[in-house]
């Protein structure tokens, strides 16, 4: 959907210096109600994943699927049946009127993200009070379109002997802290839906453990083959939750001027910024990440912890340097920074046909 003659969102690759990105204004100028190419794609890939249960789930084989739908990822328009429940909804109803201008930002790298995924910029008070109600009228859409996929999966009979798995790629700003879409490291942004349904998994539990898509893996090897390939699995870890099991995210794409990591060590958030101070918040008792403890000398060991266990995960250095020359190859194969900036440039609309 994003790439031409090849080539993707080649002015993603360019971080140092970052360049302008004046397609964040599409975010604001999109917004509204009506369908949009996103949404007519996610109807044509529910009603062939309708199409693809009926003829396949309800057979002595076994099977696997993936179903992948956009909403409620920008541009922020959705069909008036799914906007309707958010539109009278007062204005001070949480979650409906965001603060359209970022609380102060401190931080270099947080800062230098929201210069250049400037959406807020695009966004007045009407305008982002209409992208709010739409982005909740997408989730709307998205629930009807996931209701339609299982109800196939039941009408197959398949039902009781599937495992189903319902997650994210990530989250979205949202307007919270004046911020929109994700590639942040804010909760908004990397804590994402992940729901499990199936045989051996515990009805109605709600596990409070940290997981990530890297689970999913060993998670399917477990279904498919009868084992895990030695990883824990989500069907594990829903039957054994554990408070110190890690959460991790990562972070190099366009926008960053360096590398970002984040870690979660209990109810410790530490955010990790290649060459640049970290920041460190107690999701129990600030689960905003309002209170940015990252130079607080009384939280030092809590930091050192947290950046041991994201040791333990990856080198953040060399990781950030491997990622910085893989790019700078990419720039030189394309034909270095002036030719990129005359690539196909895209904000979120699909690659024309043809």
């Amino acid at each position: 959907m994003h790439v031409v003659g090849g080539i993707g969102w080649a002015q993603g690759l360019l971080r140092n210096p970052l360049p302008s990105y004046p397609e964040a204004a599409e975010m604001g100028a999109e917004a509204g109600i009506g369908p949009t190419p996103y949404t007519d794609y996610d109807q044509r890939i529910t009603d062939r994943a309708v199409e693809w249960l009926a003829a396949n789930a309800g057979g002595e084989r076994a099977f696997a699927a993936f179903v992948s739908l956009i909403a409620p990822h920008y541009p922020l328009s959705v069909p008036e049946e799914f906007f309707a429940p958010y539109r009278d909804l007062p204005a001070n109803t949480p979650g409906i009127k965001p603060d359209i201008s970022p609380q102060e930002i401190t931080h270099p790298a947080v800062a230098a993200m929201a210069d250049f995924f400037a959406y807020h910029r695009a966004m007045d008070t009407p305008t982002a009070d209409l992208a709010r109600r739409a982005y909740f009228g997408l989730c709307t859409w998205l629930d009807h379109n996931v209701s339609r996929i299982l109800a196939a999966l039941e009408a197959s009979g398949a039902t009781d002997d599937t495992l189903v798995i319902y997650t994210s790629d990530h989250g979205d700003m949202h307007g919270n802290r004046g911020l929109w879409a994700k590639s942040y490291m804010y909760e908004d942004s990397v804590r994402i839906p992940m729901i499990i349904a199936g045989p051996g998994v515990p009805m109605s539990a709600v596990v409070d453990t940290p997981v990530s898509h890297i689970d999913i893996d060993p998670t399917v090897h477990q279904v498919m083959c009868g084992g895990s390939g030695g990883a824990e699995s989500l069907v594990d870890v829903a039957h054994n939750p554990r408070a110190e099991r890690l959460g991790f995210s990562e972070y190099h794409d366009g926008g960053s001027i360096t590398g970002s990591y984040a870690v979660q060590l209990g109810l410790w958030k530490y955010i990790h910024h290649v060459g640049y101070r970290p920041e460190l918040y107690d999701l129990d008792d600030d689960p905003d990440e309002l209170v940015d403890l990252g130079e607080s000398a009384a939280h030092a060991q809590v930091r050192n912890d947290c950046l041991d266990a994201l040791r333990s995960i990856v080198d953040p250095q060399a990781a950030n340097d491997a990622a910085s020359a893989s790019q700078a190859a990419l720039i030189d194969k394309l034909g270095a920074p002036a030719k990129l900036s005359t690539q196909f440039r895209i904000n979120h609309t699909p690659a024309p046909a043809g």
